[in-house]
């Protein structure tokens, strides 16, 4: 690990925001195991809520992939790892708040809880499996014929 990986390691265990990852991962009898850059993968995670195929919550990174599947894709780990930066950046449980502050903005400005949210393009939208929509065809149906 670097030494800002190790140093976000530290704060989110610090700032309570691994710790409570972990006991989010024990209670929905997610799998643990160790991951990259300091990360840990909790895999099989089954509650309803929230809705996405994996989220972060401190160093921990929770899919709804099956072991041996969770944390193999390269981009989306990125996606998460960076949520895992934020964590430590916004000083662990605030995060949260900060977060859905987030998502609820995002959701007037756009109907997507994602799309207009600071921490989710940080972390890159597409990575997360965020589409932006883009009009730029529709603007311009003359891009779409081929002449002869």
């Amino acid at each position: 690990m670097t030494p800002a990986q190790r140093l976000r390691q530290i704060a989110n265990v610090l700032n309570l925001s691994t710790p409570l990852g972990l006991a989010v991962a024990v209670t929905s009898r997610s799998r643990l195991s160790r991951g990259p850059r300091g990360l840990l993968i909790a895999s099989g995670y089954h509650w309803k809520l929230p809705h996405a195929g994996a989220f972060t919550v401190g160093n921990v990174i929770l899919y709804r992939a099956p072991y041996g599947v969770a944390g193999t894709n390269p981009v989306l780990l990125g996606h998460e790892e960076r949520h895992s930066t934020q964590y430590a950046y916004c000083l662990g449980l605030p995060f949260l708040a900060l977060y859905g502050a987030a998502a609820c903005w995002s959701m007037v400005r756009t109907g997507n809880p994602g799309l207009a949210n600071c921490f989710e393009r940080q972390a890159g939208l597409e990575a997360g499996g965020y589409i932006e929509s883009n009009n730029r065809r529709q603007d311009h149906p003359a891009h779409d014929r081929i002449e002869a």
